[in-house]
């Protein structure tokens, strides 16, 4: 998940570079919800380990 959004912010910073403002828009905005997608199964995941080795 975490490289999805990478490959999207990277989009997003091409697209920025050739003038493509509103698809340079969108494609951070789809790597911000995929960054915090992924920060919250993290957590989640961190989380349900350390209970799960009590």
């Amino acid at each position: 998940m975490l490289h999805y959004a990478i490959v999207f912010f990277l989009i997003a910073i091409v697209a920025a570079v050739f003038g493509f403002g509103g698809i340079a828009a969108s494609a951070v905005g789809i790597a911000k919800i995929l960054f915090f997608i992924f920060l919250a199964l993290a957590v989640v995941s961190v989380v349900m380990g350390a209970l799960r080795k009590r």
